[in-house]
């Protein structure tokens, strides 16, 4: 199997993603609508956020071009931009980190 070259869009688009998964709800709602599309009240409330939260978040997301706005009358749901999106999430998932284990604990954290 050919291996991809990268180009400068394709370190774009990874760091729009990573930026993304970098913050707790933003992963969160990629993680709910590669399941299914959703409106923005349905995530705040699965993740435990505020409405206007969610709002900025999604609103981040849509800038980085990872979700798309679906208007429905007076709501819009919001949905992955790409299916191939939600196959990328899966296999993110699988992926298993070596974490040296005093890595991410508190004040000795050397990860950030």
């Amino acid at each position: 199997m050919p291996s991809a070259t990268a180009t400068l869009s394709h370190t774009a688009a990874l760091s729009r993603l990573g930026h993304a998964l970098g913050d707790p709800t933003r992963a969160g709602v990629l993680l709910a609508l590669r399941e299914a599309p959703a409106y923005p009240s349905d995530l705040a409330d699965d993740l435990g956020v505020s409405r206007q939260v969610m709002s900025n978040q999604l609103a981040c997301l849509r800038g980085c071009g990872l979700v798309e706005a679906i208007p429905e009358g007076r709501r819009t749901g919001y949905r992955l931009a790409d299916e191939h999106l939600a196959a990328a999430l899966d296999e993110m998932l699988r992926v298993t980190l070596r974490v040296e284990p005093d890595c991410c604990d508190g004040d000795g954290c050397s990860c950030a």
